[in-house]
């Protein structure tokens, strides 16, 4: 699964060549609640590891928070010697049709868990 903001893959970009980012099961489960879903209380979500697992190197990670009507990606943790994104915000209601859209894509093409 990629994740592009702005136009840039952020996965990538952090993780380094031969990284990966979640599964589509992961990032968007079938039941609709998965952790891209921001809320007033905010969590840390895994994005991506590198090529060497995660385990050992670090894994990609932003906080998701929503407050009002803007969902933030900020303080993000990244693999060894990878370039740490910047803080993003979104429209909270784009970005809540964005992952409706990408979770129906995603029913739409009988993608499974």
């Amino acid at each position: 699964m990629q994740f592009r903001i702005d136009g840039e893959e952020v996965v990538a970009e952090a993780v380094g060549e031969g990284g990966r980012g979640p599964f589509v099961a992961d990032a968007l489960p079938t039941d609709g609640h998965g952790a891209l879903w921001a809320t007033g209380e905010g969590r840390r979500v895994v994005l991506g590891e590198p090529d060497c697992t995660g385990g050992c190197c670090g894994y990609l990670s932003v906080f998701v928070q929503r407050h009002g009507g803007v969902v933030e990606w900020s303080d993000w943790q990244v693999p060894t010697d990878k370039v740490r994104p910047p803080a993003f915000c979104f429209a909270a209601d784009q970005y809540d049709a964005e992952l409706t859209r990408a979770l129906t894509d995603r029913a739409g093409a009988g993608l499974q868990e």
